[in-house]
């Protein structure tokens, strides 16, 4: 089973909300693979995502709500397969 990794700077925004998507989408498709997603800054390490970004997924029914912040690891790069950062900055980091 491959895994994806989404990356953004904290990981209550973008990230999630791009794991939510990802995962919808690769139930759509019928292929399994496991999703998750973490940020490079650890000051919303536990955090649950804005909630804006609930409810725009929410709105596209997506349930994101029970995602839990965490931070980047080295061992994420030998652990998943694909990683997908989220801007420019997040490539440089």
């Amino acid at each position: 089973m491959k895994k994806i990794l989404m990356v953004c700077l904290g990981n209550i925004c973008r990230s999630p909300l791009a794991e939510g998507i990802m995962r919808k989408k690769l139930n759509d498709f019928n292929i399994n693979a496991e999703v998750d997603s973490c940020g490079f800054e650890s000051f919303h390490t536990g955090d649950r995502p804005d909630q804006r970004g609930i409810e725009v997924a929410q709105k596209n029914g997506i349930d994101i709500s029970g995602h839990r912040a965490r931070l980047f690891r080295v061992a994420d790069f030998e652990e998943f397969d694909y990683i997908f950062v989220m801007d420019q900055r997040n490539y440089a980091d």
